[in-house]
């Protein structure tokens, strides 16, 4: 029976593998050629370990495969391999290389959605050596990659001219396993329910690999396929204040925005944010992958192979925002003026008179609502070709891969607001965030909603590219060169954005909300823990009723288009939005979109030497990288000039060439004490998005706002981010599992990337909010990372099973703002740059029981830089400290059993942010509430 089901699963696996949705993608066929001697992740060797060996297996395992990894790489390089991720609560890479010496995550909707190396963002990032992306992306969404189904992660945080062009920050390259790292037929795999205590939801996140190999007349062959499938239902709840802040004198010389304040004694120039609210973030993910690879050695000397993969994401969302305003007047008829609200009851801060602790608002415009639905997906496809022939004295190896993605979302957003202005009591600073109420209003009537507006989008975004490599490497008689290694690639690569939207604002028609077509209204639920949030539900349409009647919410917009136009006969932007519900599918905007067609040519040569000084050992590499790269980017720029529309198109072309020195050094003191030095030069382009030559302005929907109009673009003036790159280690091997490593960096940058948001007063707009990336001036950064790992072997008995693993990462990174801003270019902190982060990790492991206690912190930083109206100068949005700790468990009752039980976010504490208007004053932004995760599971290997 063993043997029958045995080879059911052979006839399988090559028949799953032979129909894996594309082929598997990436830039070599292996690891780096300075990776490519360390053992698999699963270290199986093909004839399986002799009886007396001693097969390390669980935690001690992938301490000693990460520390191989590190000790002998020609880069400066930190990785987790398959049994760490196996033993963390993570679902996909992007939460595993949170556990990473120098690496920080930035977190939304309940998971790891970006990945900083050393604080920064501009990482490439590659599969199983090959460059993959998502979308019109340059980067892959790596949080779609499931942890269960991965080999191992490496971060390089220094290059060398082999790799494909790195980042400012790095380069991280996700392994998948092949069926050459088995000895055999095996299946494995595992299958846990995680519990959200905030969405109240269990869901399955699994995977199962299945290979073998095979000895035939022409040659060794193997097969291997993984399936993996993850789902999460979340609920993260939010209370905000709004960034924008104001006087209630407003304006100077301008008292059509001038607030009556009732209050004696506290005056006019106090400040205080624009408006309050609520945010609840809702859904559902689904991830699900499926990879193969194939291996054939027809000699000792060729090995052809051919690998696939496919990764998708589902997701259906539902988003819910409650916002009270506190300085808009009401709605009036075109040429005419709202009335503005009165604020009473303004309690400032005894602290800082320029705050305010707590007021009361009445009048004004009404407190409004929107529940946004969208349904989005990703399909990723990535396969490729290749071969490794070895001589002699020479190796050649070939790989082609050709990646195709795509991403599209269709949304629709219901908007209310209250039938009247109630008074509302706001707190700024209650408990860290915002928190209001309004007595005496009934929000659980349907009769107090009116509709506001109706808004639809759809957005489809594609990405296609061809790779191609041949690398050589020549053994040499040189006294000094052990190696030389050269090799060229050629990559071309397309990206296409397209979409199109719709909306109008009907709450000047009065019309009831539950009069519409989505029926009665429903309680929005919140997610909140702590008691501080004072108000937290109001009624909307279901999710359900939304999307299910799009199309008669559709032609209830268009029916009132007529009214609205009767109340401003000469608004052009108002025509064009009724004129777009006309037809029943969403077109395309001639602005909405961009696309990219770029050709990479790139060639290396790299010498690896090898010398003895003084009895010091040094080897490393020294090489050089030229790449040039040759652009095209196009958009369209919408213009409305005397109550005229037109749509101009914009091209723009960047062609330039990068040379690009790298040296490194080893210097191996002992067997056990090497140190390194390093010396890099990186370039990292704007995305496509960034070079769109685009640029779109857009009118207000709100009377009485903070603007008139808001635009946005692309900006084709930006140039690559350029960065020298300093770095040294210290490393002490003291045992297979224990080590201790110490290293200090420094980048020398210009040019620094980000969205910047301006005031400019354009005199057919008026008050202009510009939003689009510049170039920031020059800048350094420098920092400081160690770690410690070790199992306590010396303990007697038990306790020997006890280990840790101890990191920290210094960091100062500041660059000055950008010229074009019109300001004196101030020295800033860098955006997204902690300057410390910790990890700190307890686990044990003996016998059947393993267990690991994690701990994550990082110090605050800047998320984005921005300047309101009245503001003397650039303010940052600083997110506060971070920690997380989460829980893993395992017993292994049988040998190829195990069962597990994980706790995530165990401390669940609330996300932070907050905003200076002055350099010694500001108030919170965002509070938000992150799910907590229990879950059990079971793994298993037959």
């Amino acid at each position: 029976m063993k043997a029958t089901l045995k080879t059911l699963f052979r006839t399988a696996l090559l028949t799953g593998t032979a129909l894996t949705p594309g082929l598997a993608a990436a830039q070599d066929v292996s690891l780096p050629q300075e990776a490519s001697a360390v053992a698999p992740t699963t270290p199986v060797a093909a004839t399986g370990p002799a009886a007396d060996d001693i097969v390390v297996t669980g935690v001690r395992a992938s301490l000693r495969s990460a520390q191989a990894l590190k000790r002998d790489s020609a880069s400066i390089l930190d990785a987790v391999v398959a049994e760490d991720i196996g033993k963390l609560p993570d679902n996909n890479a992007s939460e595993a290389l949170a556990r990473v010496t120098g690496v920080q995550v930035n977190r939304s909707n309940d998971e790891a959605n970006s990945v900083l190396i050393r604080g920064l963002g501009d990482i490439s990032t590659t599969f199983n050596n090959r460059e993959i992306f998502t979308a019109e992306n340059r980067g892959v969404a790596l949080q779609d990659f499931p942890a269960g189904a991965l080999a191992a992660l490496e971060v390089y945080k220094s290059g060398t001219a082999d790799l494909i062009e790195p980042g400012l920050a790095g380069l991280v390259n996700v392994r998948s396993r092949r069926p050459f790292d088995f000895t055999g037929f095996e299946i494995a795999g595992g299958i846990r329910g995680a519990y959200n205590d905030q969405s109240g939801k269990l869901d399955p996140v699994g995977n199962i690999l299945i290979t073998d190999r095979w000895d035939t007349g022409i040659g060794e062959i193997g097969a291997l396929v993984n399936f993996a499938l993850t789902r999460t239902r979340y609920r993260n709840a939010v209370r905000f204040n709004d960034q924008a802040t104001r006087t209630a004198a407003g304006d100077a010389g301008n008292a059509t925005d001038d607030l009556t304040v009732t209050t004696p004694g506290v005056g006019t120039d106090f400040r205080f944010p624009n408006s309050v609210g609520n945010y609840f973030a809702t859904g559902t993910r689904t991830r699900p992958s499926v990879n193969g690879s194939l291996q054939w050695r027809p000699s000792d000397r060729l090995e052809v192979y051919a690998d696939g993969l496919w990764q998708a994401y589902r997701g259906e969302q539902s988003n819910e925002n409650f916002t009270a305003l506190l300085e808009s007047a009401t709605l009036a008829l075109p040429g005419q003026t709202g009335t503005r609200p009165t604020l009473s009851n303004v309690v400032l801060d005894p602290n800082d008179p320029r705050k305010v602790l707590s007021l009361t608002k009445t009048g004004g415009l009404a407190p409004q609502q929107f529940r946004s639905t969208f349904n989005d997906r990703t399909d990723t496809y990535q396969g490729a070709i290749g071969f490794v022939w070895k001589g002699d004295r020479a190796k050649i190896s070939s790989d082609y891969a050709y990646t195709y993605s795509t991403y599209s979302q269709l949304e629709y957003s219901l908007d209310a607001r209250f039938a009247s202005s109630p008074q509302v009591d706001v707190e700024f600073d209650r408990d860290g965030g915002a928190s209001f109420n309004f007595p005496g209003f009934d929000a659980q009537n349907p009769d107090n909603y009116i509709w506001r507006g109706f808004y639809q989008k759809r957005y489809h975004a594609t990405g296609a590219g061809h790779q191609w490599r041949t690398d050589l490497q020549l053994d040499t008689d040189l006294p000094l060169i052990q190696r030389l290694d050269f090799g060229v690639r050629w990559v071309s690569r397309t990206a296409k954005l397209e979409q199109g939207d719709r909306y109008l604002a009907t709450d000047a028609l009065g019309i009831p909300l539950a009069s519409l077509p989505t029926g009665a209204l429903e309680k929005v639920e919140d997610g909140f823990r702590q008691p501080a949030a004072q108000f937290r539900n109001w009624l909307m349409p279901s999710r359900s009723a939304i999307r299910s009647n799009f199309d008669a919410l559709r032609a209830l917009t268009y029916s009132v288009g007529p009214r609205l136009i009767a109340r401003d006969p000469n608004n052009v932007d108002l025509r064009d939005s009724v004129a777009r519900f006309g037809q029943e599918e969403i077109a395309l905007r001639e602005d909405g979109g961009f696309s990219a067609q770029e050709s990479t040519y790139a060639a290396y040569a790299m010498a690896r030497y090898d010398f003895t000084i003084a009895g010091i050992e040094v080897d490393g590499t020294a090489g050089v990288r030229v790449v040039n790269n040759d652009g095209t980017y196009r958009g369209v720029t919408r213009l409305n000039t005397d109550d005229v529309i037109s749509f101009v198109p914009q091209v723009n072309r960047q062609n330039y060439v990068d040379v690009l020195p790298s040296f490194g050094a080893r210097l191996k003191f002992t067997p056990k004490l090497q140190a390194r030095l390093a010396y890099t030069e990186t370039r990292t382009r704007p995305n496509f998005s960034q070079l769109n030559p685009a640029f779109n302005i857009t009118r207000s929907t709100v009377t009485g706002g903070a603007f008139d109009a808001s635009g946005s673009g692309g900006n084709p003036d930006l140039v690559p981010l350029t960065s020298n790159n300093w770095d040294a280690t210290l490393e002490w091997y003291f045992a297979p599992t224990g080590s201790f490593t110490a290293s200090v960096f420094y980048r020398d940058l210009f040019g620094f990337i980000s969205t910047y948001s301006t005031i400019v007063q354009d005199p057919t707009y008026g008050r202009l909010q510009v939003s689009r990336p510049e170039n920031a001036g020059s800048g350094r950064i420098k920092g400081a990372e160690a770690n410690f790992q070790t199992f306590f072997d010396f303990l007697p008995g038990l306790l020997s099973g006890f280990g840790t693993q101890l990191n920290v990462t210094y960091l100062d990174g500041t660059n000055q703002l950008p010229s074009t801003l019109g300001e004196a270019a101030p020295v800033v902190p860098i955006t997204g740059v902690s300057k410390w982060t910790y990890n700190a990790t307890g686990f044990y492991e003996k016998g059947p029981i393993s267990a690991r206690l994690s701990y994550n912190r990082r110090s605050e930083f800047v998320d984005s830089f921005t300047r309101n109206p009245g503001e003397a100068q650039f303010a940052g949005v600083t997110v506060r400290p971070i920690s997380r700790l989460d829980f893993s468990a395992s017993y292994t009752p049988f040998e190829n059993i195990t069962l597990t039980a994980d706790v995530s976010n165990i401390l669940a504490q609330p996300w932070r942010n907050y905003r200076n208007f002055a350099a010694d004053a500001g108030y919170p932004v965002d509070v938000r509430e992150e799910g907590r995760y229990y879950s059990l599971g079971v793994r298993f290997r037959l």
